[in-house]
């Protein structure tokens, strides 16, 4: 039997083993998805060693950059990236594994988004600097969208704090894509701290959170009628992308 993972730390709402266990019932695929939760990085080799059916797996929060040193190889747009969520593991000879890192992160989000963009959707904000947010960058760039960090503390002249989205910032930008957790349950009253008062009609807000299906981030964007969508068709498309990668 075949053996799919997740690795990450927490686990508690994991999409992914539902997914794909679903998946290979249905299809009659010999295989078993199983997560890995995994308090630090260095587990990670731990769970290559340990599961000698293993053939690939998805990285979520937080290590979707911390991985890549334990990589032998990255895919070409992936290197780019400069994160990985999909990891494809090929079994050699005499015991040697080879993994390679892949990005389905940002094949997802281009799909999804790109159906909601306008003329007028030029310039976007990335609210967060992990590595999700990386994914939205150059999904956002191979859609001739500029955009522009946003993070609490100021990083350097290429980023924004919040405090300095003035109403300027808010009216030339009319993306915003949140890929913090602020929002996820169980906090569902949370949302990130952006001036909401000056969205409108013009703005697009999308939030990779799916859980809940409607984040407080959404509601305030609607309220000033403002197109919103969450991150569930996100996470369906680059869960097929992942299992494209995996099979090739």
């Amino acid at each position: 039997m075949q053996k799919y993972g997740l690795i990450g730390y927490p686990l508690r709402h994991s999409f992914s083993i539902g997914y794909f266990n679903e998946k290979f019932k249905a299809e009659n695929i010999d295989a078993e998805y199983i997560n890995f939760e995994i308090p630090k990085i260095s587990n990670f080799i731990e769970v290559i060693e340990e599961n000698p059916d293993l053939c690939g797996l998805n990285v979520t929060i937080p290590y979707k950059e911390q991985v890549i040193p334990f990589l032998d190889e990255l895919d070409k747009d992936t290197a780019k990236i400069g994160a990985v969520n999909v990891i494809k593991i090929v079994r050699l000879p005499k015991g040697k594994v080879k993994l390679i890192g892949y990005n389905s992160d940002v094949i997802g989000f281009t799909q999804s988004i790109e159906p909601l963009l306008q003329p007028h959707h030029k310039k976007a904000l990335i609210l967060g600097t992990g590595g999700a947010s990386k994914a939205v960058y150059h999904g956002l760039r191979n859609l001739g969208i500029e955009s522009t960090f946003v993070s609490r503390t100021k990083k350097d002249k290429k980023y924004l704090t919040y405090e300095e989205l003035t109403p300027e910032v808010m009216a030339s930008h009319t993306v915003i894509v949140n890929t913090t957790p602020v929002g996820m349950f169980p906090k569902v009253d949370s949302c990130p701290d952006i001036p909401y008062e000056q969205l409108t009609s013009d703005h697009l807000l999308y939030d990779l959170l799916y859980n809940p299906n409607e984040t407080l981030f959404m509601k305030k964007g609607q309220a000033q009628g403002a197109v919103t969508k969450n991150g569930l068709e996100m996470l369906l498309l680059q869960a097929f992308a992942a299992w494209e990668i995996w099979k090739k």
